[in-house]
């Protein structure tokens, strides 16, 4: 009996990674053996920068509410531990968002928190 092959699912398979390959410089956009493992390469940065993604903003929220304190006279610390303790909860990227888009509400809730 002949070997039986699914060239559909095959065909198809070739054809998703030669997609997701697509603009990829010389062989890697248009050779499936190298375009399989620069997809491949590309997915795990992808995978891996969704993470780094979230940790750099978190950090550039600090700098600037950090920034926008100093400006008020306290440091990000000392606000973030005073509003800790006044019990509000209001998250960096609003802050920092705050901070920048409207400096005197910014500056209303320092002075709420450190009295």
């Amino acid at each position: 009996m002949p070997r039986s092959v699914n060239h559909a699912a095959s065909k198809a398979k070739r054809k998703k990674i030669l997609k997701m390959a697509k603009g990829y410089w010389g062989a890697r956009g248009n050779v499936y053996t190298i375009a399989k493992t620069a997809v491949e390469k590309g997915l795990q940065h992808a995978y891996r920068d969704r993470k780094l993604k979230k940790r750099e903003f978190r950090s550039l929220w600090i700098v600037r509410i950090n920034a926008a304190a100093r400006l008020n006279g306290t440091t990000y610390s000392r606000l973030i531990n005073a509003l800790d303790k006044k019990g509000i909860t209001i998250n960096r990227k609003l802050l920092a968002s705050m901070a920048i888009e409207n400096p005197q509400a910014f500056t209303d809730i320092v002075k709420f928190a450190m009295n």
